[in-house]
C-alpha cells in the first residue's frame, strides 16, 4: 500500500487561511500535488474538525462525469441547491480554469457570505500573471513546491544517502516516488517535460522559434549557480547559432514565460553593504531537480550545483525570499595597489525579521577551501546568522567568528538547525 505523503507546510497555510473571506488559489507546476493537497489532506482536516461531508462541496473538473460544471450557471445553481442552511460551506474546485468565464464565476461565489472557496488551476490558463491581474485583493495564493527532502524521505524506502542521490537526480514530484527503475523514472520525466510543461507554454504563447526557445531552456538548466545576462545570451545566439533575431528582449520574454509557468525562479543580486539590488545579471533556479535533469537528458548532474539549487528551493519552501548576496571589499593586488573585489554569498534569506546568510559548499577538503568558503561571510558585520552548508554528514559547529558549519542532510531534515 502506498504511503500517505503529508504536506504540513501547505496544509498549515490552508488552515491559517480558512474563513478569511478570500478565494484560496493553490498554484504550482503540474503534477506537484495541488489536487491531493485540497481533495485529500485539507478535506481530511475539515472532517477532523467536525465539518460534515454535506458542507464540503467538491467539484473535480478532471472527472469527465462532472463536465456539466464547465457551465458557470450550472455550477452556481448546483452550489445554491446544496447550500441549505446558514452554516459555513467549503467549496473546493479542482482545475477551475475549465469552467467557462471562471473568473466571473468565482466572483459570484465570493459574494456568498457562508462560502469558503478553494481552487486549483493548470499552468496553461492559470499562470502567476493571471492571479496577479484577475484576483488582486480577492485572492490568497498558496504556492506549492515539489516535495522537500524531508517530505520525500518521510515515504522513501531506503537510507538517507541513497535517498539524497535519488532526490537530486529525479526530484520531488510525488508520482516519481511510485515509479520503479531508473529508466522508467527518466522516461517519465522527459515525457512530462515535453508533453505537459512545454505544451502548456506553447499553448499559452505564440513562440515562433521553438528550437531556440528549447535551447535557451537547456542553457538555463546548465547554468544553475551561474549569473545569467540576457544580452550576453543574445550575443551567444548570434555568434554561435548565427541567429540575429534572438535579441536580449526576446531572451527576457522567454525567461518570463518559464517563470510564469513555475518552472524556474529568479534570484536577484543584492549588495549587502550597500543594501540595494544590483541589476543586469541574475541567477535562475529550477523548481524541480528531476525536470531540470530531464531537460539535459540526465547528462549534467554535478552534485555541487544541484545541492545549491536544492538549498534555494528549501528556503523558498520555508517561505523565505532568497537573493544572491554580494560583498565588496578592498584588497592590495600584486602590484601593491588597492582595488575593489566583489565576493559572493550564495543566499541572503529573509522572512519578516529573520535573515540568514547561507553558503553552499559541496566539499571542503582542506583549510584553504574552508577559508575560501567563509571569506565572504566574514566580511558581513551585522548580527544575523552566517552558515556554511556542506554536502556530507557532520556535527554542527561554530568557528571563532561565529560562522556555523552544518551538513546538508541535517539542514534539510530539521528546520530548527538554522537557529541552534
Amino acid at each position: 500500500m502506498r504511503k500517505k505523503i503529508e504536506r504540513p507546510t501547505y496544509l498549515q497555510q490552508l488552515i491559517d487561511s480558512r474563513d478569511n473571506g478570500l478565494i484560496k488559489i493553490v498554484t504550482g507546476i503540474r503534477r506537484v500535488g495541488k489536487s491531493y493537497l485540497l481533495k485529500t489532506l485539507f478535506r481530511d482536516y475539515l472532517l477532523e474538525q467536525d465539518v460534515t461531508t454535506d458542507h464540503i462541496l467538491l467539484i473535480d473538473l478532471e472527472d469527465k462525469k462532472q463536465a456539466a460544471f464547465k457551465d458557470p450557471d450550472y455550477l452556481l445553481d448546483w452550489v445554491n441547491e446544496k447550500m441549505t442552511d446558514d452554516e459555513q460551506y467549503y467549496i473546493i474546485i479542482d482545475e477551475v480554469q475549465k469552467v467557462n468565464d471562471f473568473v466571473d464565476m468565482l466572483g459570484s461565489l465570493g459574494l456568498i457570505d457562508n462560502a469558503d472557496i478553494y481552487v486549483t488551476g493548470s499552468n496553461s490558463h492559470f499562470l502567476s500573471s493571471d492571479i496577479a491581474t484577475e484576483f488582486r485583493g480577492r485572492g490568497d495564493e498558496i504556492h506549492v513546491y515539489p516535495l522537500s527532502f524531508k517530505e520525500f524521505m518521510s515515504v522513501y524506502e531506503g537510507d538517507i544517502v541513497d535517498g539524497w542521490q535519488e532526490y537530486y537526480t529525479f526530484g520531488g514530484l510525488p508520482k516519481v516516488l511510485s515509479i520503479k527503475g531508473v529508466d522508467k523514472k527518466s522516461t517519465y520525466l522527459r515525457n512530462l517535460y515535453r508533453t505537459v510543461y512545454l505544451k502548456d507554454i506553447y499553448d499559452r504563447h505564440d513562440i515562433g522559434n521553438k528550437a531556440e526557445f528549447e535551447e535557451l531552456v537547456r542553457i538555463l538548466a546548465s547554468s544553475i549557480g551561474g549569473l545569467v545576462n540576457p544580452l550576453n545570451l543574445a550575443n551567444t545566439f548570434k555568434s554561435v547559432k548565427k541567429l540575429n533575431n534572438i535579441t536580449d528582449k526576446t531572451i527576457s520574454t522567454y525567461i518570463g514565460y518559464l517563470e510564469d509557468a513555475y518552472l524556474i525562479e529568479k534570484s536577484q543580486r543584492y549588495d549587502i553593504k550597500g543594501k540595494k539590488y544590483i541589476g543586469s545579471s541574475d541567477k535562475y533556479y529550477f523548481k524541480d531537480m528531476g525536470l531540470r535533469n530531464a531537460i539535459l537528458s540526465f547528462r549534467q548532474t554535478e552534485e555541487n550545483h544541484l545541492m545549491e539549487n536544492i538549498i534555494y528551493n528549501e528556503m523558498r519552501h520555508r517561505g523565505f525570499l532568497v537573493d544572491v548576496g554580494n560583498v565588496e571589499i578592498r584588497v592590495i593586488n600584486s602590484e601593491g595597489k588597492r582595488e575593489r573585489v566583489t565576493l559572493e554569498v550564495d543566499f541572503v534569506c529573509n522572512l519578516g525579521a529573520k535573515r540568514y546568510y547561507l553558503q553552499s559548499a559541496y566539499r571542503i577538503p582542506d583549510e584553504e577551501k574552508m577559508q575560501q568558503e567563509k571569506r565572504s561571510l566574514g566580511q558581513i558585520r551585522d548580527s544575523f546568522r552566517k552558515i556554511v552548508i556542506i554536502g556530507e554528514r557532520m556535527q554542527l559547529r561554530r568557528d571563532e567568528n561565529g560562522i556555523i558549519l552544518m551538513g546538508v542532510y541535517e539542514f534539510l531534515k530539521d528546520e530548527s538547525m538554522l537557529d541552534i
